[in-house]
């Protein structure tokens, strides 16, 4: 049977690979419906000429693709088609011949397919950046299907244990362990398309040419799904690859760079690297137009809480900023029990049953606050005792100093306040933490009295004062002090903290220095995961790719031995 659409559909094909013009055949790839009737036409002439796409019919097709595609010939320095394209467009074919929207899940598998087949191609060496731009579409389009299917997981679930059953299969059983989900299996396969793009050798390697442009376009996919599904160790070996083969951020678009910034800050947030977090979100925010204000928000939430742990308190200017709307009631009774020390209150706001508690955890930053600043009250608390009882030093050789006793006394006193209202907080709401984020999936009523089987009918301990004691408090000195928080030791004997070295300063500013100092003095400039154009010896980085590697200094001379 004829099939004129499909011929003429081929030869503007043929005629886009001539001219190398990718984006014009990403336009002619197209997937998404409502499609237009000239390929509502071609998938009734697909219906027609090849009912059944099985491997005789579909060589049938490749065939027909390559009497309308003229075969690469690189001495003329024209574009043609290629093996891998005449597959991935047959591919194309019988995916637009068996598309049923009412089917998502199968819709998915050959969409994953058609990405596979379309990988393949862009693997040439001389015409695969033509074939980038589909790349990039089919990647997006795969992504939101791929998102939109994990909120229907009565869709899914047939397919999930597909996945499962054939990790177990390749890995054994260690993969039995950990599961690979929907979202993390199309990461997967996006990721191939980002080492193709980051494996490109044409042209210098600092310099966006070839398939270059689209290391952070996949890459920035790959991160949105991972941190989706919570697989964020996936990620370092997309940020390790970047780290050691990209060229220089700076080179690629605003929208490439910003993404990419914000999904390094919350790599290095969620592995307890703040200092490396905040460079990469102060990084994203500042980038960010100001007319993307759901994006700028986005960011500033965890760049608002790294300069919280770090000691850095949001001005007064930023709560009015549009992006910040709200921040100021969420942060700043934060911000002021840390600085003035009150336990009980930092306690409260930081409870699972505090007034912002649904939107930290909604965030994911609830417990960050809550362990990360700890320590930021503990000092503040000393530090207020200090300038009430302590000794604040004379002209006499006694060195400023303050009991123990009088902070142990402070400190449970707020404690007791704390417990009180927690006990308030959890006969109030039933044991169930404050807001519906996580009321729906923990139920703690029962947690109370459960004994487990195997110490049913052990004899009970007495229980531990939940109130600090003395012991514990010169811990937390010893702690702060082992931080270079506090400056100056702790005499077990005398049960006294002794400032030490101010005699030429207060000692107020030697024995508590400012938190934001002494970590940024610990920090290095460094950020693993972004590539800067100038990576001197001065920010510790080393100048060209491959920064992070490890040089090996065994064989190497002493100074002023001469080569011989």
């Amino acid at each position: 049977m004829a099939t004129p659409t499909i011929d003429q559909f081929l030869g503007e094909i043929a005629q886009i690979l001539v001219a190398r013009d990718g984006s014009k055949l990403k336009d002619y790839l197209i997937l998404e419906p409502p499609l237009p009737a000239l390929y509502t036409t071609i998938v009734s002439e697909l219906q027609a000429s090849f009912a059944s796409l099985n491997n005789k019919q579909l060589e049938r097709l490749e065939s027909k693709c390559r009497t309308y595609l003229p075969e690469l010939d690189e001495s003329t320095n024209k574009g043609g088609s290629w093996p891998a394209f005449i597959a991935f467009l047959a591919q194309y074919f019988s995916f637009l011949r068996d598309f049923d929207p009412s089917n998502l899940v199968r819709t998915h598998d050959a969409l994953k397919s058609l990405l596979n087949a379309c990988i393949l191609a862009l693997s040439d060496a001389f015409m695969g950046l033509s074939v980038l731009p589909t790349t990039i579409y089919l990647c997006r389009t795969l992504s939101r299907l791929a998102i939109g299917l994990e909120k229907q997981p009565e869709l899914v679930a047939q397919l999930t244990q597909q996945l499962a059953s054939s990790d177990t299969a390749s890995g054994g059983e260690s993969a039995m362990t950990e599961r690979v989900t929907l979202v993390e299996s199309t990461a997967n396969t996006i990721r191939e398309a980002f080492k193709k793009c980051l494996s490109e050798r044409s042209g210098q390697p600092q310099s966006l040419e070839g398939r270059r442009v689209g290391i952070y376009l996949c890459a920035n996919l790959c991160l949105k799904l991972f941190f989706h599904c919570q697989k964020i160790r996936s990620a370092e070996q997309i940020f390790g690859n970047i780290y050691q083969q990209s060229p220089p951020l700076s080179k690629f678009p605003t929208p490439q760079r910003v993404t990419y910034l914000y999904y390094l800050g919350r790599y290095h947030f969620a592995n307890n690297h703040f200092v490396r977090a905040k460079e990469a979100l102060e990084g994203a925010y500042a980038q960010c137009p100001r007319r993307f204000q759901a994006q700028r928000r986005r960011i500033l939430v965890y760049l608002t809480t790294c300069n919280v742990i770090l000691g850095r308190f949001p001005a007064t200017e930023l709560w009015r900023r549009p992006e910040a709307q709200g921040f100021e009631q969420l942060f700043g009774p934060l911000c002021l029990a840390i600085r003035r020390g009150d336990i009980a209150s930092f306690r409260r706001l930081t409870s699972i049953h505090g007034p912002a508690a649904a939107w930290f955890l909604k965030w994911r930053i609830l417990l960050q606050l809550r362990s990360r600043c700890e320590m930021l009250v503990w000092r503040s608390l000393i530090r207020k005792v200090f300038l009430i009882t302590g000794f604040q030093g004379d002209a006499t050789k006694i060195m400023p100093n303050i009991g123990l006793k009088d902070v142990v006394l402070v400190a449970r006193c707020l404690e007791a306040r704390a417990l009180a209202w927690e006990e308030e907080a959890v006969r109030r709401t039933n044991g169930q933490p404050n807001g519906t984020l996580m009321s729906e999936s923990h139920n703690m009523q029962s947690l109370d009295h459960y004994v487990d089987p195997d110490l049913d009918g052990v004899e009970d301990l007495p229980e531990d004062d939940p109130l600090p004691e003395a012991w514990q408090i010169e811990c937390t000195f010893a702690s702060l002090i082992y931080q270079d928080l506090l400056h100056g030791f702790v005499s077990h004997a005398m049960q006294k903290f002794v400032i030490t070295g101010s005699k030429a300063s207060s000692a107020r500013e030697v024995g508590f220095p400012r938190v934001w100092q002494v970590l940024e003095k610990k920090a290095t400039k460094e950020v693993p995961g972004w590539v800067m154009d100038d990576r001197g010896i001065g920010s510790g980085r080393a100048r060209g790719r491959g920064g992070g590697r490890v040089v090996r200094l065994s064989g190497a001379r002493p100074v002023g031995v001469g080569a011989g």
